[in-house]
C-alpha cells in the first residue's frame, strides 16, 4: 500500500485523479465551496489539493470520491473482492469442524490473520518528526464548510480512545469544531464508542486524534465493525501488511506512525460540555446545535512533509457516496451470514445519505419474510437508523428505481404490505418527533399469488412535497423524501389505499416543535469564482 498520504497522493496524480490549485484558497469557505463543486462533476471529480492555503500546509480533498479512488485508496481492483475475501474466511470459520483435521486446515488463516494485526514501530516514526507541546490549532488550515456552521471544524479525525475498563482501542471519526487554539468540541453521539469510553472513565479520558497517514485509516475509522474489533486489524487486512504503531508522547496511546498530524489531549469527564455546531452535515442541511465533550490539546506531532486532509459533506452526491458503497459491498457477506442469509443483494441508495433508504432483494420461501428481515435489520448495528426498507425478491434491479417502483406497484397492498415501527435513528434526523427516536416503513414488494400487472406506482404511493421543489429531480426528491419524511407521523392511506407520504417542511407544523433546520448552500458570487477555479 502507501508510505503515508503523501505517497497515496503521488499515485494519483499519476492516475489522473488528482486537480493541483496553486492559487491561494481560503480554508474558511473557499476549499469546501471549490470541492463541493468538483465532487458533483460526473464520476466525482477529481481529487484537489489546495497548496496555498495561508498556512505552512496543504490540504488534500476528495481524496476517495470516485470509483477508481475509493479502490485505489483501500488497496484493490474491485470492491467485490474485499468482500469475497472476506466470505471466504468467515466461511471457513463457520465450516470448521472439531477434528484434528479441520483445525489443522484453520492454521494457515491463523497465520495470515496474524500478520495483519498492527505491530509496534521501531525506530524515528515519520509522525513525530516535529513535536510541539505549545502547538496552536491556528496554525492548521482547519476548515470552515459552509456559512452558517458555528466555526471551523476537523472533519476527517482518527480519534483514538481506549476503553478503562478493558484497554481496548477503537478508531472512530467524530467532527470536531475548533473552540480556540488548544479546545475543540468532540462530537460524540450517545450511541458511539467513544461516548461510552467516556462514560467508563473517573476522571480523564485519554485521547489522540490522527489526520492522515494511508488513506485505508480513514476508511477503517468510519466501518460499521462490531464493538471490540480493531480498526488497525482491518487496515492490515485490506494493506496486506500490518498497521505500525508508535507511542504518543503525552497521553498512554497508540497511534499509525505514518501518519500526518497527531493532535494528543483528553477530555475531562467532569468539565461542562460545549455547545457545538450548527454543521452543515451529510444529510444536506445544518445539524442542530447540541452539547457535547470538550477536548483538550497536550501536543501536536507532524511530519516534515505534513499534508492536511479534509472531507466535505452536504447535499448528495459527494464523497461519502463512494466510502458508503465501499462498505456497502464489503460488509454485506457478514450481514447475510450473521444476520439475515435469505438476503441476496443490498443497497444503500446515496440519496438516503447512508441510512434512510434500503433496498433488499431476498429468496423468498414463505410470507411475512420481508417483515422478519426488516425486525432483524433495524436491530443489526448502524442499520438500527433505517426509516425506509424495501425488500423485492425475482429478478428486480435493487439499483434501478424503475425497476423497484415496478415491483411495488405490481406486489404492494397497502392493507397488507406495510409495516410501521418506531425505533432509533440518527441523531441528525431532523425531522423525527424527537433527537434519535422515530418511525420506520417496511414496504413488501415481493412477489405475491395475487398481483396487480396494470397498476402505476403512483396509484400505490404519492409522496407530498412543499411547492418550491414541484419541478425538482427523482433524484432531489428522494432525498427530501429520506430527509424530511417520518414514516410513522407523515402517512395516511387514502380510501383507495394509496399510501401517502408527507416530505414538506414541518418548519410550522401544528405539535413539531424541534427547530428545523436550512438546506446548506453557499453565496453565488463564491461559487461562480470556484467553479471557474476548478473548471476542468
Amino acid at each position: 500500500m502507501y508510505d503515508g498520504l503523501k505517497d497515496y497522493i503521488e499515485f494519483l496524480e499519476e492516475k489522473g485523479e488528482l486537480k493541483r490549485i496553486t492559487d491561494f484558497v481560503d480554508p474558511v469557505l473557499e476549499i469546501a465551496c471549490a470541492t463541493d463543486i468538483e465532487s458533483k462533476k460526473p464520476g466525482g471529480g477529481k481529487a484537489l489539493l489546495f497548496e496555498n492555503t495561508g498556512t505552512a500546509y496543504p490540504v488534500i480533498t476528495n481524496m476517495m470520491g470516485s470509483p477508481a479512488r475509493i479502490r485505489y485508496a483501500l488497496g484493490v481492483d474491485s470492491l467485490s473482492d474485499v468482500g469475497d475475501r472476506i466470505d471466504k474466511m468467515v466461511g471457513s470459520v463457520l465450516g470448521a469442524g472439531h477434528g484434528l483435521r479441520d483445525k489443522l486446515r484453520m492454521l494457515p488463516l491463523l497465520s495470515q490473520a496474524s500478520s495483519w494485526a498492527p505491530k509496534v514501530h521501531r525506530g524515528h516514526a515519520p509522525c513525530q518528526d516535529s513535536v510541539q507541546y505549545a502547538a496552536q490549532l491556528s496554525q492548521l488550515p482547519v476548515l470552515k464548510c459552509w456559512p452558517k456552521d458555528g466555526g471551523r471544524f476537523i472533519t476527517l479525525p482518527l480519534v483514538h480512545t481506549a476503553s478503562p475498563k478493558t484497554g481496548i482501542r477503537n478508531v472512530g471519526m467524530y467532527r470536531m469544531q475548533v473552540i480556540d487554539d488548544t479546545t475543540t468540541g468532540m462530537h460524540w453521539h450517545m450511541h458511539k464508542t467513544g461516548a461510552k469510553h467516556l462514560s467508563e472513565c473517573t476522571h480523564r479520558l485519554p485521547v489522540a486524534v490522527c489526520l492522515g497517514g494511508d488513506p485505508v485509516y480513514s476508511y477503517a475509522a468510519t466501518a460499521p465493525l462490531p464493538e471490540g474489533i480493531d480498526e488497525y486489524l482491518l487496515a492490515g487486512f485490506l494493506r496486506g501488511k500490518p498497521v505500525e504503531l508508535v507511542k504518543c508522547f503525552t497521553q498512554d496511546l497508540m497511534v499509525p506512525a505514518d501518519c500526518d498530524f497527531v493532535i494528543e489531549g483528553y477530555v475531562q469527564k467532569s468539565e461542562e460540555t460545549f455547545l457545538e455546531g450548527p454543521f452543515g452535515d451529510h444529510t444536506g442541511f445544518y445539524s442542530l446545535e447540541d452539547r457535547y465533550p470538550r477536548f483538550h490539546v497536550t501536543c501536536i506531532t507532524h511530519r516534515f512533509d505534513a499534508i492536511y486532509p479534509a472531507t466535505v459533506v452536504g447535499i448528495p452526491p459527494m464523497e461519502d457516496k463512494y466510502i458508503q458503497e465501499a462498505t456497502e459491498k464489503i460488509f454485506f457477506s457478514p450481514i447475510r451470514l450473521a444476520i439475515a442469509p435469505e438476503i441476496e443483494d443490498l443497497f444503500l441508495p446515496e440519496e438516503g445519505v447512508g441510512h434512510n433508504f434500503a433496498i433488499a432483494r431476498i429468496c423468498k420461501q414463505y410470507e411475512g419474510q420481508a417483515f422478519k428481515l426488516a425486525h432483524a435489520l433495524w436491530g443489526a448495528g448502524q442499520m438500527m437508523f433505517n426509516k425506509f426498507l424495501i425488500v423485492v425478491d425475482g429478478n428486480v434491479d435493487i439499483r434501478d428505481w424503475d425497476s423497484v417502483e415496478a415491483a411495488i406497484a405490481r406486489n404492494v397492498d397497502t392493507s397488507r404490505d406495510l409495516l410501521f415501527s418506531r425505533g432509533p435513528l440518527d441523531v441528525l434526523d431532523h425531522t423525527a418527533p424527537e433527537p434519535g427516536l422515530g418511525g420506520k416503513l417496511c414496504i413488501d414488494a415481493t412477489g405475491k399469488a395475487a398481483s396487480f400487472p396494470d397498476r402505476s406506482f403512483d396509484q400505490v404511493i404519492k409522496v407530498l412535497y412543499d411547492d418550491a421543489e414541484f419541478k425538482a429531480s427523482p433524484y432531489r426528491k428522494r432525498w427530501l423524501l429520506g430527509s424530511n419524511c417520518d414514516p410513522l407521523r407523515d402517512h395516511r392511506i387514502e380510501e383507495d389505499g394509496r399510501l401517502v407520504l408527507n416530505a414538506r417542511t414541518k418548519r410550522n407544523m401544528s405539535g413539531f416543535s424541534r427547530p428545523w433546520p436550512d438546506m446548506v448552500s453557499h453565496d453565488l458570487m463564491m461559487v461562480k469564482r470556484m467553479t471557474e477555479l476548478v473548471k476542468d
